[in-house]
């Protein structure tokens, strides 16, 4: 069964209650709300906002921070759908446990957010696209955007998967150990990466220190991925989370600007 706890796409994380920024998007003239998809046994709830009655609809995947699919991801979700786009957030922690009743962050990592092993998350991911394909979307124009851990994911769903035509990276972790269960980080795969990503970045990020971002550069330049990095001077991690005290309201409408235009120029529109 799924815990109807992960499907209610409101409400925020418990680690990071809300500040007065949160913006809402309305749902007029669009399908929203939660379906399961069945991967490998397992009901995997994904939060899929639309234009309503349209199809052929580009589409974009959206993966979470830490804290799963809560309410800013699934206005995110719609935001992307006022702009044309079929849109899906997946929580895909759900084998793990509900990200959203922990308030301790580095109990949160530990317990939930290390044991989501790649293959799964790609699995996951996989049928999500598959699910598109069948229900209004064009897969032919395929992006994908996360913050945080779904940064990371960003990059390396865009490794895996060549259908991929564009993808947007917001401050996502770039190096570190490797593990059985996370067995490759951006910094590995960038050689190899043939999909264009861009990379959205903040100068005073304490948790991805920027020479990691310059060894990410130095590996896309072994390929020819045409990936691209964009550094805010003055933004901290998370200035994209309205909801979070980090947002830096001025550079978070700048990546998304640059979100919607790396998707046009790279065919997800």
């Amino acid at each position: 069964m799924t815990d109807n706890s992960q499907k209610s796409g409101t409400g925020f994380a418990a680690a990071t209650p809300p500040t007065a920024n949160v913006i809402t998007t309305d749902t007029e003239g669009l399908t929203a709300g939660w379906i399961d998809l069945a991967v490998n046994g397992q009901a995997v709830p994904v939060y899929r906002a639309q234009p309503e009655g349209k199809s052929d609809l580009p589409v974009v995947l959206v993966i979470s921070e830490i804290f799963g699919v809560h309410e800013h991801i699934a206005d995110v979700a719609r935001r992307f759908a006022k702009q044309g786009y079929l849109a899906l957030a997946p929580q895909l922690f759900v084998r793990q446990g509900d990200p959203s009743a922990i308030a301790d962050i580095p109990t949160l990592f530990r317990d939930i957010v290390s044991q989501a092993p790649d293959a799964q998350v790609n699995g996951d991911l996989d049928a999500c696209v598959a699910w598109a394909a069948q229900n209004g979307g064009n897969v032919d124009k395929l992006g994908i955007t996360g913050f945080c851990w779904g940064g990371r994911v960003t990059w390396l769903y865009s490794s895996h998967n060549p259908q991929v035509k564009a993808g947007v990276a917001w401050y996502g972790r770039l190096a570190g150990d490797t593990n059985d269960k996370q067995t490759s980080h951006p910094v590995d795969v960038a050689p190899t990466l043939r999909v264009p990503v861009l990379g959205l970045y903040a100068a005073q990020d304490t948790g991805i220190p920027l020479d990691t971002v310059e060894r990410m550069k130095a590996a896309l330049a072994q390929g020819s991925s045409g990936s691209e990095f964009v550094v805010y001077p003055d933004a901290g991690h998370a200035f994209y989370a309205d909801y979070r005290p980090s947002y830096n309201a001025r550079d978070a409408q700048d990546g998304w600007n640059r979100t919607l235009d790396w998707f046009r120029q790279h065919g997800v529109a």
